[in-house]
């Protein structure tokens, strides 16, 4: 009897990796830049490539969070329920400290070792990212709220505990039962503050509104003084609505609102110091294209109690502080998810057969498989650099200011431009990426199960995320006219690989003479309509910089060959002959 269900020709299940010691520009960018800590992202790397985290990841997708807004006694209750996996997700990549570890343990390859966490995370299951993101990227700018705000917070933030539900009450402080309840909840509230506080907390962030979008300065919240100010500092009433706060579940907010003297940056809890919650009303969740295990929300905010975070007037000099790293873990983010495409398609092809080969042995397959990986291995290499140049942060924290070297400014004028470069280039070139690692594995990679339909789903957010394609290269612009020091400083990085390459020394003048072209007419509409054309160069002159000096040599030839010499054609897969893919695909 024939049997007409017999499965042939179908690739493995791909489990039981250890997707980061597999990762060989990872690791290599690792030893490199961090502290080598290979243990520890191995175990991370083995948590990851297991069956039950990809089954935890297809969970948390298939089975997205859900808003409660009112219990069932019509109590506003304004709660996010996530699938069991979500929360199995969320506890190993904050236990693992891929949220805030640099600045828990900081020092040089802090924030690479971070970084490499982040990414080996977000490769399997990008939308738990978003809190993990935002809660690293908070502590920046917490640290530039009073003393006891920031005494009372920060240790939850560095906690490595994980713990989903909101808080009974939020710390130590002393409650004021009069000027929130009346005297009948006096024995309430103690019982409240007799109970441990949470030890531990993510933060998100509020900004856009309908109104402005990228362009918070036209945003309409008001937030009025109160005329408190305790140990938190300036306590402000807020009211306004928000068009995207993501990770609505989390214990605070930093928010941007109009204070009387100008657009501000606030502190917003979700539970306050007496144990009452905080006005925080979810309207909806956003109905997202991809991203889907991560909730979206649009939220209002009336007469909700919050206090000031920096000086008033300054908001978005005090959120750009958070902002900034939210960039670059979009970079992370982004690079991850093309290792992904990457580690996928290979895996398909080195084990499917068509018209009586391998497909990875068929020069066609072969040439679109090496480019991917190309890619891939620039933008890791890229992202673990820029990681690199966030260090002096972590530290400065660790020691006097007096004893920072002098190299640490030009690092600093480095990444402040070289965020920018690369959240516009590496984000926007992930949805095609993606598409193209999609078709290598023909029909199964368009069918739902098999995680690169997911991952294409999830690529266009992160170049919107933090600013889109105009809002980054328009920053550029801005960092060309505002602080020249940041490029010269980006240039003394790229030039390092001078002298290596004949295409490589001619790009790199190119990209210097657009600078100088660009920069003699900054303000003008002309040198914003080359705002792109400007920042893309600046990307391709960076990861080539990166390839020449850290990768072996057919990886940098090919890359300088393809993207800057433009031997190739418009796709993937069209590379010049003599690539030697074989090299290539052997570190993929």
């Amino acid at each position: 009897m024939i049997n007409t269900h017999e499965v042939l020709n179908q690739p493995p299940p791909r489990d039981g990796v250890d997707e980061y010691s597999t990762n060989v520009p990872l690791v290599e960018a690792v030893a490199r830049w961090g502290r080598s800590d290979v243990p520890a992202l191995a175990d991370i790397g083995r948590h990851v490539g297991s069956a039950g985290f990809q089954r935890d990841a297809d969970r948390a997708n298939t089975n997205p969070p859900v808003l409660h807004t009112h219990d069932k006694w019509g109590n506003r209750v304004d709660e996010v329920e996530y699938d069991d996996a979500y929360h199995r997700i969320m506890a190993a990549a904050i236990g693992a400290g891929a949220h805030t570890s640099a600045w828990a343990d900081p020092g040089r390859g802090a924030n690479v070792e971070r970084a490499a966490a982040f990414f080996l995370f977000a490769q399997v299951e990008p939308g738990h990212a978003c809190p993990v993101s935002m809660t690293h990227a908070a502590v920046p700018t917490l640290e530039l709220a009073a003393s006891g705000l920031r005494d009372e917070w920060m240790p939850r933030l560095l906690s490595r505990a994980y713990e989903p539900a909101l808080a009974d009450r939020v710390g130590p402080r002393a409650a004021r039962p009069a000027s929130r309840s009346d005297a009948d909840r006096l024995d309430t509230l103690a019982a409240l503050t007799a109970r441990p506080a949470k030890a531990s907390a993510l933060v998100g962030m509020a900004m856009t509104e309908k109104q402005g979008g990228s362009d918070v300065r036209a945003n309409t919240t008001r937030a009025e003084p109160t005329g408190v100010d305790d140990a938190w500092g300036r306590e402000f009433r807020l009211t306004g609505h928000k068009w995207f706060c993501s990770a609505p579940m989390s214990d605070a907010f930093l928010v941007l609102a109009q204070a009387p003297g100008g657009l501000s940056c606030f502190f917003v809890p979700r539970v306050l110091p007496d144990g009452t919650r905080n006005v925080f009303r979810i309207q909806r969740l956003k109905d997202k294209l991809g991203n889907r295990s991560n909730a979206s929300s649009e939220i209002e905010l009336d007469d909700t109690a919050a206090w000031l975070v920096g000086d008033e007037g300054r908001g978005v000099a005090t959120i750009v502080q958070m902002v900034t790293r939210t960039r670059l873990d979009c970079v992370i983010g982004s690079a991850a998810g093309m290792r992904q495409s990457v580690a996928e398609a290979v895996w398909h092809v080195r084990h499917r057969s068509a018209f009586g080969a391998l497909l990875v042995d068929q020069p066609a397959m072969t040439a679109v498989v090496a480019d991917l990986a190309l890619e891939s291995e620039a933008a890791t290499l890229t992202a673990m650099r820029v990681a690199r140049s966030y260090d002096d942060d972590a530290a400065a924290a660790a020691s006097s200011a007096s004893s920072s070297s002098s190299s640490d400014v030009p690092e600093q004028g480095f990444r402040r431009l070289a965020t920018a470069v690369a959240k516009y280039w590496i984000c926007k070139r992930g949805p095609g990426h993606a598409y193209e690692a999609l078709e290598c594995l023909g029909g199964n990679g368009y069918t739902e199960g098999f995680p690169l339909a997911r991952r294409y789903r999830e690529q266009p957010l992160l170049a919107i995320w933090e600013g889109s394609g105009n809002v980054i290269a328009l920053d550029v612009l801005r960092v060309l006219a505002r602080e020249p020091e940041a490029f010269e400083a980006f240039f003394d990085v790229v030039g390092e690989a001078a002298g290596e390459h004949a295409a490589f020394d001619l790009a790199l003048a190119e990209a210097r003479s657009v600078v100088g072209e660009v920069a003699a007419d900054v303000s003008s509409g002309a040198a914003a309509a080359r705002a792109r054309e400007l920042t893309e160069r600046l990307a391709l002159v960076l990861q080539a910089s990166l390839l020449v000096q850290h990768a072996p040599a057919p990886v940098a030839d090919a890359f300088v060959r393809t993207r800057l010499e433009g031997d190739s054609g418009l796709l993937y897969g069209t590379l010049p002959p003599g690539v030697d893919t074989a090299a290539i695909l052997a570190r993929a």
